[in-house]
């Protein structure tokens, strides 16, 4: 019995979407040359810094604590100096599901004392359908190569031999990612004279997908 012919294809999808969340930094930062007022410091600072976020209610989807920090100061910036004072820092990352309000939570944050905000970093979220959609369009692809292929050769394709997953490429958000670094006036209570307004543009997320898959097929036909 003849062995029927196999024919190996890729197949691959490219899809652009728009994005699902955006993800703002929040650093926020106390000075002071007794350790124990710096934390208070931060300790207080941080919960008004939480309070704000959060009177967005749904439109920031979740806030996490991040690394917290205190480290001495030293005279000159050496340590074998004497210690001048402490800092202390605690890092807060908010994911945000309603872009109308990025503008305004970054803007509003900026203004704080002692606080630095970077975002936002579009992002799809970890279970978002449009995975499922990229792995789809790839199989949909590789079948239409295989289909195209075995007619060429005069044929059709008859069955599937293996198909194997090579991977889903991360999103890749850097092309058309905007991020923001906006600190707090250096003067301490100094609100801005004119509060800013700031519209971001929500970049495109590039999801790719890859299968490689064998067909078997009916004998060619060259014709004569």
């Amino acid at each position: 019995m003849a062995t029927e012919p196999v024919i190996s294809v890729r197949g691959e999808a490219v899809l652009e979407v728009e994005p699902e969340i955006a993800v703002v930094w929040v650093s926020v930062l106390a000075r002071d040359k007794d350790r124990q007022r710096a934390v208070k410091l931060l300790k207080d600072r941080t919960a008004r810094i939480t309070t704000q976020i959060k009177e967005y209610g749904g439109a920031v989807e979740k806030l996490e604590s991040g690394l917290v920090t205190v480290r001495p100061e030293f005279k000159d910036g050496r340590a074998r100096e004497r210690i001048t004072g402490y800092v202390a820092q605690a890092n807060l990352t908010a994911t945000v599901a309603d872009f109308g309000i990025l503008g305004d939570l970054v803007i509003g944050l900026a203004g704080q004392e002692m606080v630095t905000v970077a975002g936002p970093h579009w992002q799809l979220r970890p279970g978002s359908p449009v995975h499922r959609e990229a792995r789809l369009a790839a199989v949909a692809d590789a079948t239409q190569r295989g289909r195209e292929y075995a007619e060429a050769f005069g044929g059709t394709i008859t069955g599937l031999i293996e198909a194997a997953d090579t991977g889903l490429l991360a999103p890749q958000p850097e092309p058309g990612v905007f991020r923001a670094a906006l600190a707090a006036p250096a003067a301490a209570g100094q609100p801005y004279d004119a509060a800013p307004e700031f519209d971001f543009e929500p970049a495109k997320q590039t999801v790719r997908a890859e299968i490689e898959a064998r067909f078997t097929m009916t004998a060619p036909s060259f014709g004569t």
